[in-house]
């Protein structure tokens, strides 16, 4: 059931983000007078296909990774003499300029309009006040102290924590002195700190800014109660069921959800003496966590996830801006998104980041899926985001992509002529071996990451 969600998690996904990535160049071509002859989402077999009076097919296809629009050309075979005026390599450089940069645009729009919603709409954030602080970390040697709220990174605002880590993460690789606001208490006298980042390396796939830092954020104490259990995991071949409360392990008193998590990580393959209470009444299991390799090594995990608990109301902040407000708002996010982007993909490109940051398919699949299981906030912002990574990379002035395209028009608009057909050709061939390489190292980090 839970692969069956991510798949569909991730047809939903892309299905929206490619139709709205299309109909930009449809919208447009239609507006410049050039006939479109196909608009398809997917690729491979046509599922469903229907025509509309300007003979246009529309087709919704069998694998949901992609989509195109296939416009009249007489670069790709022989037009009607009475439709050579409604071909997209006869129209002025501007106008297919605005058709090619059209698909970018609009996901970055999208991107904005969802921003727009959420801020009208009104969104939960948790307030990022620091619950603890780890020994000898960045945060220590600053001065941070367990209790504070962060009210601003570098003079930029931050209601939550995911705005401290998007703030901390355009500072990734560098020796900055980035300033911090915070505030003692929810109440408490505002101060001004200093966090030195010489010396601050950390791996984006194995933890956050925020943990590199030393900052644990103020959680509640979730006691060791099972919320829900996988079907077939280690727990459930053990017996347990939601609602138990985990009293001991191995004689060893559990008092906390973290206290289980890290003496079953501990223990891979190994069996537990599992103490229970399950309707006032105590009972022995015996579980055997399975074994995972991540990058420091093998764990134990149970398939068994914990019962929520409810916050304390004034750690949470119920963010909402007018209609009117709300709209520099989202450009604003939408900026910060795009600028963070770019940032990572120039890190990547100076060896700064590793490539294994790169994702393909499959990590979508398992975000998607997890950010729908978490609410409707969760996916519309994993949706705006990748929207926004799909109007950036496509902007890219590599050959096969529209920023490739882009270059050889901006070329052409600046020379009088068009870009040789021989000089396209190599640009093809190289956009080819750079896309299909990308491809197959995202990939390759998916099957790493399982």
């Amino acid at each position: 059931m839970e692969i069956l969600n991510t798949v569909l998690a991730l047809i939903v996904t892309l299905g929206i983000l490619v139709t709205i990535h299309e109909y930009g160049h449809f919208w447009v071509a239609r507006r410049c007078g050039v006939k479109v002859l196909r608009f398809s989402v997917g690729f491979g077999k046509p599922l469903v296909r229907w025509r509309d009076r300007f003979d246009t097919e529309y087709v919704i296809a069998m694998i949901p990774l992609g989509g195109y629009v296939s416009m009249l050309d007489e670069r790709e075979g022989d037009v009607e003499p009475g439709l050579v005026n409604q071909a997209f390599n006869r129209k002025p450089v501007l106008q297919r300029i605005a058709i090619v940069a059209a698909g970018p645009v609009v996901n970055l729009l999208f991107a904005v309009l969802v921003y727009w919603v959420m801020l009208v709409s009104g969104v939960e954030k948790v307030v990022p006040v620091i619950g603890s602080i780890s020994v000898d970390s960045v945060a220590e040697r600053s001065g941070l102290q367990p209790g504070y709220e962060i009210l601003s990174v570098a003079g930029r605002e931050t209601h939550s924590w995911d705005d401290v880590n998007l703030a901390m993460a355009s500072y990734i690789g560098e020796s900055a002195v980035v300033p911090l606001t915070v505030r003692q208490g929810l109440n408490g006298q505002e101060r001004d700190y200093q966090l030195s980042l010489t010396g601050w390396h950390f791996n984006p796939e194995t933890e956050s800014p925020l943990s590199a830092l030393g900052i644990q954020p103020f959680r509640p104490v979730y006691p060791a109660v099972i919320g829900q259990v996988v079907d077939g995991g280690a727990a459930a071949k053990a017996g347990l069921l939601a609602g138990d409360r985990v009293a001991a392990i191995n004689n060893q008193p559990v008092d906390d959800w973290g206290q289980l998590v890290h003496t079953i990580r501990q223990n891979p393959g190994r069996v537990l003496k599992v103490e229970v209470l399950r309707n006032s009444q105590q009972l022995i299991l015996m579980v055997t966590p399975d074994e995972r390799s991540e990058e420091n090594g093998v764990i134990g995990y149970v398939g068994a996830g914990v019962e929520p608990v409810e916050w304390p109301p004034e750690m949470l902040r119920h963010v909402r801006y007018g209609v009117f407000e709300s709209i520099g708002g989202a450009f604003a996010k939408t900026w910060q998104m795009i600028s963070l982007t770019l940032d990572s993909i120039w890190k990547m490109l100076e060896g700064v980041l590793s490539v294994k940051n790169l994702s393909g398919p499959i990590t979508i699949a398992k975000v998607a899926g997890a950010s729908a299981a978490s609410g409707v906030e969760a996916f519309a912002g994993f949706l705006a985001y990748l929207s926004i990574s799909l109007g950036i990379l496509n902007l890219l002035p590599i050959p096969m992509l529209d920023g490739g395209h882009l270059l050889y028009y901006t070329v052409e608009l600046l020379r009088g002529r068009p870009v040789s057909e021989k000089v396209q050709m190599i640009g093809l061939r190289i956009g080819m071996a750079i896309l299909f390489s990308l491809m197959g190292v995202a990939i390759f980090n998916d099957l790493m990451r399982l």
